[in-house]
């Protein structure tokens, strides 16, 4: 059994780690740890998340020296549930005590010159690391994964966004010189456990943010080779992320080349699942999976994602790429095999 160490597990994302972690067959905790001046320290865990009231009662604890050194000693790995530029100072110490990192923060997940400036505002201060990374989309990337110490987990639209293009991408049917344009709504939960008018749902309506300047579209952009178009929405439920994707395909493209392109993608890969069907949200929230599906008029595609934002958006896909980092089957502790 690995020993893993969540640091940010009171929020969603961490508490569905610790979850993970709790039914995995080769995982176990190794401690639960918030920011040494977080409100939620020494709380029990299960006192935040009653979900697991009964089967994880440790406490929640603060992230102070004494907290570090007993993870440098104890931990096999350490799960990064944090902000990112709390990401970006924590992984350098933990890599370099030889600790393998899973950061989903956006910390390490673009490198270019002036890219944290712009679209995190900070400066990125470790550079060697952020060339090193390897960007965990489990089923893309698994070479670099296995070898990679800091493997950066996709943020939650790109995991949905690039599962549905990169097929077509990687067998050229997308049109030189199109930009595929990416609509896409989340679910409150994706703003984070910390209460505001944004994420109140006597307040909560469908709408867009972060028009033409929202981080994850550089980051589609850069891991699929292809500038694209993303617009994101908040909708008015808990969790989940439904990606409706338009793309111009290139003169000729048959129906058989679409399919075989998926197909080929995901063949045997179960956490991918080609649904046959329109996917929706109900389909996937609380799963592992991504549901896609596709349909065209001439040269026009529409591409439909669907993943829960806190699973395969960032958990459950963190979980796939100690799999693959570790030799253990990737889908151990998600789904039956």
């Amino acid at each position: 059994m690995l020993k893993a160490a969540i640091i940010g597990a009171s929020g969603y994302t961490g508490a569905e780690l610790a979850g993970l972690i709790l039914g995995h067959p080769h995982l176990e905790l190794a401690g639960l740890y918030v920011s040494a001046g977080s409100q939620d320290a020494h709380k029990p865990f299960a006192s935040l998340h009653p979900r697991w009231r009964g089967e994880i009662d440790a406490p929640l604890l603060p992230l102070d020296d004494e907290a570090l050194s007993r993870i440098h000693t104890e931990a096999d790995l350490v799960l990064l549930a944090t902000a990112h530029e709390v990401s970006h100072d924590l992984a350098p110490g933990f890599l370099a005590k030889g600790l393998p990192v899973f950061d989903l923060s956006g910390a390490f997940r673009v490198p270019g010159e002036g890219f944290y400036d712009k679209f995190y505002g900070f400066a990125h201060q470790h550079g060697d690391w952020l060339a090193d990374a390897a960007y965990g989309l489990a089923e893309w990337n698994q070479e670099a994964i296995k070898a990679a110490r800091l493997i950066a987990v996709p943020g939650c639209y790109p995991t949905a966004s690039l599962t549905g293009l990169k097929p077509l991408q990687q067998a050229g049917l997308i049109a030189d010189g199109s930009r595929p344009v990416i609509s896409a709504v989340s679910g409150v939960s994706g703003a984070g456990r910390k209460a505001g008018m944004n994420n109140s749902f006597c307040e909560v309506s469908y709408k867009p943010y972060g028009v033409f300047t929202h981080r994850h579209q550089p980051e589609i952009s850069h891991h699929l080779g292809n500038q694209v178009v993303f617009q994101p929405h908040l909708g008015n439920f808990i969790r989940g992320i439904l990606a409706t994707i338009y793309v111009q395909l290139k003169d000729g493209v048959t129906d058989e080349q679409i399919a075989a392109a998926y197909q080929q993608a995901y063949a045997g890969q179960k956490i991918v699942r080609l649904a046959g069907q329109w996917p929706q949200i109900n389909d996937v929230a609380g799963t592992p999976y991504c549901d896609l599906h596709w349909g065209r008029d001439g040269n026009q595609l529409i591409v439909v994602s669907a993943i829960d934002n806190l699973l395969k958006g960032a958990a459950s896909q963190a979980i796939q790429c100690i799999n693959i980092h570790q030799g253990f089957s990737p889908l151990a502790g998600l789904v039956k095999e």
